[in-house]
């Protein structure tokens, strides 16, 4: 008998090779669909760590409660020791100093006066240290378009667009015009030595990136900084570690009096990540819930017809003697096998062309002229651990669930009315 219906399945290609191609379409889809989702929401929130938020971030209590104004009148002093002593106490994170600032910058001409300016988006970090972890976190070394890294203090890189807009190449001068930490004027000279694109527009249309030192001496704040961000050395977010973490420090700080006494803040109490992490789930959970229901929809549809057209063969197997309930029995293995063989394989095609678009990605920029959120053009697709068995769902649940429906039939009609459809 298992012969027998080895050789149905080979031979009959309506039973066998259509549903299984069916149900491999079917997971494809359904899995590209739920990397593609996981890949493209999750970069958002990791962008915002490596450039804004870090998975935790500290900064002075004065200036948690003006952040966005950017107050570096309120900014970290003596940054190194507390940076040491973060590291000490939590060696799992990598601790690094940023200035976020605003001002213009003016380029001169050949004789000094100006030629062109416009305002600036700024942001220091440790870029000249040659094993800085920075370099990694803002992936300068992929985001640089033309020239090459600072190597000093005082030489800066502008993002490409707004070199083209300034009109300025490699090795201009520049001038920043800004305001000291004190509230002074601040016109501190650079010099551009590469042009980046981060693949943000946001950052891409007026960004510009300096060394932390540069920088602190242009806005006269030696060992200062805006912020301390930390970021777990596995470039991972622990979304229930890190508001454990943020707590127990700042219940530390808590008897200390002044503004600007440090504070710890984790990614989700940031900039409403924690509404977009809760989306994220939610809206993760009812698109795979809803494409599965579809996909479960049309393949059980597949192996409900699959079953209904059999009533002939199914006359002839009760003809020779062959049990209902066997009968019934044998249905279901053929579904389960079709099943398998299909889930397996749209699975494995599916994270074929989902690690493509993990490594390559897919650009959005034409999309997103107006961004001015951390949303990348480039959207990259996520292989996670549930992307290896969220197929079988549809395509082994379901067209199982068909054949079992369609072969209750078995049970309801009489073996004369089988043997009445098979004389037709």
């Amino acid at each position: 008998m298992i012969r027998f219906l080895l050789k149905g399945l080979i031979r009959d290609r309506s039973r066998s090779l259509l549903p299984a191609v069916v149900v491999s379409i079917g997971v494809m889809v359904t899995v590209m669909m739920y990397c593609w989702i996981i890949g493209s929401l999750y970069e958002m929130i990791d962008n915002s760590a490596r450039f804004e938020t870090g998975h935790v971030k500290v900064m002075t209590r004065a200036y948690q409660e003006v952040a966005d104004q950017i107050p570096n009148d309120l900014a970290i002093l003596n940054v190194t020791g507390l940076r040491d002593s973060l590291a000490a106490v939590y060696p799992d994170y990598d601790w690094v100093p940023r200035i976020r600032f605003g001002g213009l910058l003016d380029i001169p001409d050949e004789n000094g006066e100006t030629r062109d300016q416009g305002p600036v988006i700024g942001m220091a970090a440790d870029i000249i240290t040659p094993d800085s972890r920075d370099r990694t976190f803002l992936n300068l070394a992929q985001a640089l378009v033309t020239g090459d890294l600072p190597q000093a203090a005082d030489e800066l890189l502008i993002s490409a667009a707004f070199a083209a807009k300034l009109g300025v190449g490699i090795g201009d001068p520049a001038t920043l015009i800004g305001s000291t930490m004190h509230g002074g004027m601040a016109f501190y000279n650079f010099k551009i030595v590469g042009t980046v694109e981060f693949g943000i527009l946001a950052l891409d249309r007026g960004a510009l990136i300096a060394d932390i030192r540069g920088v602190q001496d242009a806005l006269d704040m030696p060992d200062g900084a805006s912020e301390l961000l930390g970021l777990h050395k596995s470039g991972q977010y622990l979304r229930e570690e890190a508001p454990l973490m943020a707590a127990e420090f700042n219940q530390k700080k808590e008897m200390e009096k002044g503004e600007f006494t440090p504070v710890m803040l984790a990614l989700q109490d940031q900039n409403n990540l924690g509404v977009m992490l809760n989306l994220i789930d939610y809206f993760a959970a009812i698109l795979v819930t809803m494409f599965v229901t579809v996909m479960s929809i049309v393949l059980w549809n597949t192996g409900l017809m699959g079953s209904l057209r059999r009533y002939g063969e199914i006359g002839v197997r009760l003809a020779i003697g062959e049990s209902k309930g066997h009968i019934y029995g044998s249905l279901v293995a053929e579904s389960v096998g079709i099943g398998l063989a299909g889930s397996i394989l749209g699975t494995a095609v599916a994270l074929f062309f989902s690690a493509l678009l993990q490594q390559y990605g897919f650009d959005i920029s034409g999309k997103m002229q107006n961004a001015t959120v951390m949303i990348p053009t480039v959207i990259h697709a996520r292989i996670t651990p549930t992307a290896y068995f969220i197929g079988f769902f549809p395509g082994l649940l379901a067209v199982v669930l068909g054949s079992m429906i369609a072969g209750l039939g078995i049970f309801k009609r009489s073996t004369a009315e089988l043997f009445k459809e098979l004389e037709v």
